[in-house]
């Protein structure tokens, strides 16, 4: 039994979403126009707007609301992607969520947690690869603990290979109570990154057996208020679509960020929304009713980038390279790459079924994608700058809210690829990376030649061999 903090009503109320969804049919194309028109100002919207939008099913009107999401992913963040990297520490788990290949009873599952040395070996992998990012994952147990995680996330930091490093951890684990999450901030933690899953109270008891660490709802869903009370500000929201009707989630990823701005004043750093997969063992996959189509995930993703347009999303390697390339226009500012999530997956390059969660759609290498983005003309980042210049929570919103933040992102974009393209990039990745940096200067010198006579200042730096140069 697990004896949590109770929470005697939470900020999601099923039925105003449900009555909100109701109200919003039918909306009227002009009022939709109006709503597109607000976030384009880069104002967060309204449940009620973002309701509208979601029941919007005229073909041109869809296309509308495509084409602004493109426009402002570009006028935010750019044509730069930043880059990440998962690893699995351990799949140990308390818990027995139906949909997930890591829950306790599944014996096709062959349990395994990383040694420290098995930990650094896993991470000189990602740098020989040219990683700077990692997120960190945890099955939910009681042996992965505040503890038991900084002391993962030093070893992390301390683990160097030949110019390779890892500038920022992030961290994906069960909830933690404020004392628990002021260690992981000791500790240099960057983003903390919770999934309520599925917003609805009721599917969430079904899917949640109680007396277990994800059994407690509310638990769940004010685990990033304690983070927040405990120092950490940036912190990351999701929901798992597959669960329930995506477009209930979507509205309570709005109401989450909603009450993360009034509470903190502050939203999170990032959204995510990844759509259920396949796992060993696991038939809830195949029995669930509200999987995603493609196209219902164009609309996710556009609308969430309307409704939230400064906050960053991360479209991850569980969706294929076809899908990927499709959505990241859309507003996408993360993604991973050369990603294996069995357990020491990385040491063996491939699909470890029996020790993974779910299974990838791409297993690409990352100097494939990052080949891929440059053909498309988007910029590879590696940026840790902000972290580490003070420009979290609060103060990085200021920035980005504007449209600010690219003022920094584009810079320190390039002088993270540059990094890349000499240290690890394939002749072929590193020609066409050499041309889009080339481009972006000459962008950047039609508005700013002092800029860009700054960052090539910089990038002769690079050349010389100085590492981690930033703005």
């Amino acid at each position: 039994m697990y004896n949590f903090k109770t929470y005697d009503k939470d900020f999601i109320n099923d039925q105003e979403i449900f009555d909100l969804l109701e109200k919003g049919k039918n909306p009227d194309p002009a009022e939709i126009r109006n709503i597109i028109a607000k976030s384009l100002d880069k104002v967060r919207l309204e449940p009620q707007e973002t309701a509208k939008l979601l029941q919007v099913e005229d073909p041109d009107l869809l296309e509308e609301i495509f084409e602004a999401a493109r426009k402002l992913k570009q006028e935010i963040y750019g044509n730069r992607i930043v880059f990440f990297a998962p690893l699995y520490i351990g799949n140990k788990c308390v818990n027995n969520c139906l949909y997930c290949g890591f829950r306790k009873d599944n014996d096709a599952i062959v349990r395994k947690t990383l040694t420290a040395e098995e930990l650094k070996e896993q991470v000189e992998i990602l740098e020989s690869k040219g990683h700077k990012r990692l997120i960190l994952v945890y099955g939910e147990h009681t042996c992965y603990d505040a503890d038991f995680i900084a002391e993962t996330i030093n070893i992390v930091y301390e683990t160097k290979k030949d110019k390779g490093e890892i500038r920022r951890v992030n961290i994906n684990a069960a909830p933690m109570d404020v004392e628990g999450y002021k260690k992981l901030k000791e500790a240099g933690i960057g983003t903390f990154q919770i999934f309520q899953e599925t917003y609805n109270h009721d599917i969430y008891k079904k899917l949640h057996p109680q007396n277990t660490i994800k059994g407690d709802y509310s638990w769940r869903l004010y685990g990033l208020d304690r983070a927040m009370e405990a120092g950490i500000d940036d912190v990351g929201i999701g929901a798992l679509f597959g669960l329930y009707y995506w477009k209930f989630e979507v509205m309570g990823l709005l109401f989450h960020t909603i009450h993360l701005e009034e509470t903190f004043g502050v939203g999170p750093h990032t959204i995510s929304f990844p759509r259920i997969e396949p796992a060993i063992n696991t038939e809830f996959y195949d029995q669930t009713k509200y999987k995603v189509s493609d196209e219902d995930f164009k609309k996710i993703i556009s609308i969430i980038r309307l409704s939230v347009p400064y906050t960053g999303m991360i479209l991850t390697a569980r969706e294929s390279p076809e899908v990927r390339k499709e959505m990241i226009p859309l507003g996408i500012s993360q993604i991973d790459a050369g990603s294996r999530i069995g357990i020491g997956g990385y040491k063996k390059d491939d699909y470890i079924p029996e020790k993974e969660q779910f299974q990838l759609g791409d297993m690409r290498s990352l100097d494939e994608v990052i080949k891929e983005m440059c053909d498309f003309g988007y910029l590879t980042s590696f940026c840790t700058a902000c972290y580490r210049s003070g420009r979290t929570g609060d103060e990085f919103m200021d920035i980005a809210k504007p449209g600010n933040i690219q003022n920094f992102c584009i810079p320190n974009g390039i002088l993270t690829f540059k990094e890349y393209l000499l240290d690890y990039a394939s002749e072929e990745t590193r020609k066409a990376g050499e041309k889009l940096i080339e481009c972006e200067l000459e962008k950047i010198e039609n508005t700013n030649p002092e800029k860009k006579k700054m960052i090539e200042e910089k990038l002769k730096l690079i050349d010389e061999g100085k590492r981690d140069v930033y703005v």
